[in-house]
């Protein structure tokens, strides 16, 4: 393979990075905490949190965790938004040699059931107003271990409750008036069912002491749940070393831009990427960690006045985003009033960034939105447009280095320059494979070691890819992926659907939606019913939007349903009707 790439690759740009100089995230983000101490990592809601406090209060959350037996590679979930408390259990449990396991805050019952079993997570640091869902399943998984934490605790209230072991209480971790009972002594030996607030967690960590872990590199660091094929969601298993490497990547990448800029001090960037989202976690978390930077934490990003008013004031330099964030921003007239004039680079990924979008944004900034691809799988980062970029170039842009992007065929023969092929990639920051599913793992990689993303790419003689289809059904609805079998899974239950098939069409806010064909099984079933229904049992961006009555869905001779046909005309219907519009 020529990595024709290469040759497009800004001045001074190695083609391999440097991975020797560190064993562990741990040991990465130690660094920055060595030389970073006094220097501001987050700032939320007006709350600040120093490298030095970060430092501190995830070794004694990382000593809590020892105290309670787990052992190393224990899978640790957490179950937060963008709060100050996320980067300290994201460090606790890495530089301690567990495994992050990152779940979505908003998940049904269901969907966080079926991710705390399959990871066999043993501990799970949850927000007081998600607690409810997790007390509806906690007794069918393997968690034993709760830490609670509130809005209210990171702005410096204590949040304090009964911790002791194996004892039921009327008292909800959700409730604010839960009283405070004897905790369990950091001395003791595991327990069943231990419930503290993070505020006790850590006080009791300070006690016992942190005992400090020597992390290997192909240790698992996270486990990063993505769907598939089958529906099921996996968890895609994430080394310290494939971490490191793409947080090294991107470090390198971003450097051209930021040479010369000396009216830059502290590093600035916009945390309203989840940080429970791939994407969020390497490129806003730990990449900001690494270059000393400070993350301006958004905990509800749907909140678009909100985070107007957050970012004033901040001469942000980095602003990683998705296409519907970007476009809701652009549509406040607020926008406009911040202060552009250190902004440096705009990341776009996740989902397509429109170009329509794109002009407008760098029409306002001043800077365009350079596009970049990858997925869970590759933490997340495979390519990106050049940092010196001067517009937007409707390509996800280069291969990082290290990293090899080869477009294949059905065969798995790679086909020439400027064809149409599956994009396959092979880097230091591809997974291990999928979490205890070998056979899922197998079908993912090639003989040769590359992932095969099952996206459709083509590239030009000067390595740019551009994404022209997806092999794959999912469905990407605001830059997070959709699987229709586990949406059809859902709505099959209903005692009124016959057969159900789930689409996605164009989508002028998420990009895409979600579309149901529907034949009834009983007559008097509505739209009203199913989305009632989904509500109760799927997070909102996986939940219908449009629903379609049928008579019969078309189907083969063997009786497979003809996805493609309903999506060609789904599509055509929402061409139509925009176009009508």
């Amino acid at each position: 393979m020529e990595k024709v790439w290469l040759k497009s690759y800004p001045p001074g740009m190695p083609a391999e990075i440097d991975m020797t100089p560190y064993g562990s995230i741990g040991d990465l983000l130690e660094r920055s905490f060595r030389e970073y101490a006094t220097r501001c990592a987050y700032v939320c809601m007006g709350r600040e949190l120093t490298y030095a406090a970060l430092d501190e209060q995830s070794r004694h959350l990382a000593a809590w965790f020892q105290a309670q037996g787990l052992k190393r590679g224990a899978r640790i979930a957490v179950m937060l938004p963008n709060l100050l408390q996320y980067p300290v259990a994201m460090t606790a449990i890495l530089r301690a040699g567990y495994v992050v396991v990152n779940v979505n805050p908003l998940y049904t019952p269901r969907e966080l059931e079926h991710q705390l079993t399959d990871s066999g997570a043993e501990a799970i640091v949850v927000l007081d107003t998600f607690a409810a869902t997790l007390q509806a399943v906690q007794a069918r998984t393997a968690v034993r271990h709760v830490v609670v934490t509130s809005v209210a605790e990171m702005m410096g209230t204590p949040l304090t409750f009964a911790t002791q072991a194996g004892v039921e209480h009327d008292d909800s971790p959700a409730s604010p008036q839960a009283q405070p009972l004897s905790h369990v002594s950091s001395h003791s030996h595991a327990q069943p069912n231990t419930r503290v607030s993070l505020s006790d967690a850590l006080a009791q960590g300070a006690e016992s002491g942190f005992a400090r872990v020597q992390v290997s590199a192909d240790e698992v660091a996270a486990l990063q749940y993505t769907g598939g094929t089958t529906g099921v969601s996996k968890g895609a298993t994430l080394l310290h070393r494939n971490l490191i490497a793409n947080v090294l990547q991107s470090e390198l990448w971003r450097e051209p831009a930021y040479r010369g800029r000396t009216d830059i001090g502290q590093f600035i960037v916009v945390v309203a990427l989840p940080l429970y989202h791939i994407f969020g976690l390497t490129v806003c978390a730990l990449l900001a960690m690494r270059c000393g930077g400070m993350g301006i934490l958004i905990p509800n990003p749907r909140d678009i006045p909100g985070m107007i008013e957050t970012l004033r004031g901040y001469a942000i330099n980095s602003f990683p985003g998705v296409n519907t964030m970007y476009n809701a921003l652009l549509n406040d007239p607020a926008f406009a009033t911040l202060d552009f004039s250190k902004l440096v680079q705009s990341t776009g990924g996740g989902m397509a960034v429109q170009q329509a979008v794109a002009q407008r944004w760098q029409a306002l900034t001043g800077v365009p939105i350079a596009e970049g691809y990858g997925l869970s799988e590759t933490a997340p980062c495979a390519c990106i447009n050049l940092p010196t970029a001067i517009g937007f170039t409707g390509t996800v842009g280069l291969p990082l280095p290290s990293t090899e992007v080869s477009i294949r065929d059905d065969e798995g023969n790679e086909v020439p320059l400027g064809q149409p092929g599956e994009i396959c990639i092979r880097g230091p920051q591809v997974m291990a494979g999928y979490w205890n599913r070998p056979e899922e793992t197998a079908r993912a990689m090639s003989a040769d070691g590359f992932f095969k993303s099952g996206d459709i790419g083509v590239m030009d003689a000067a390595g740019f890819v551009k994404i022209v289809d997806r092999k794959k059904d999912m469905i990407l609805v605001s830059g997070f992926n959709v699987y229709p079998n586990e949406i059809e899974d859902v709505v099959a239950k209903h005692p009124g659907v016959f057969e159900v098939v789930a689409l996605g069409v164009p989508d002028e806010q998420a990009g895409e939606a979600v579309k149901l064909f529907v034949v009834k099984r009983d007559p008097a079933l509505t739209e009203a019913d199913i989305f009632a229904f989904c509500k109760e049992q799927l997070t909102g961006y996986k939940r219908p939007k449009i629903i379609e009555f049928r008579s019969e869905l078309p189907k083969t001779n063997v009786g497979k349903i003809l996805r493609r046909a309903l999506r060609d005309e789904a599509q055509a219907q929402a061409h139509t009707q925009a176009t009508q519009v």
